[in-house]
């Protein structure tokens, strides 16, 4: 028998700002991953797997001066993303 909990949360103005940088951030990497596996899907007809994903739209976006700002919130939130979209 399935069981749902149901929760509210009332963060301050401080813990919106924070939980609305961390949704930005997986939103981004969703994207990123998503675009990246059509890419990948058109030219060779198959799709990238989640490791694959994660190393380059987390780990090598991190380090470029663009997606710098991916470093900030954390890297469990943006990884789970990717599994989400594989």
């Amino acid at each position: 028998m399935p069981i749902r909990y149901r929760y509210r949360c009332y963060p301050d103005p401080v813990q919106k700002t924070l939980l609305a940088k961390a949704f930005g951030c997986a939103r981004v990497v969703w994207n990123d991953a998503l675009t990246l596996n059509r890419k990948l899907y058109e030219e060779e007809n198959k799709p990238f797997d989640a490791g694959e994903l994660m190393k380059r739209c987390i780990t090598q976006a991190k380090r470029t001066k663009e997606r710098s700002w991916l470093a900030e919130p954390s890297h469990t939130m943006l990884q789970q993303s990717v599994r989400d979209l594989s």
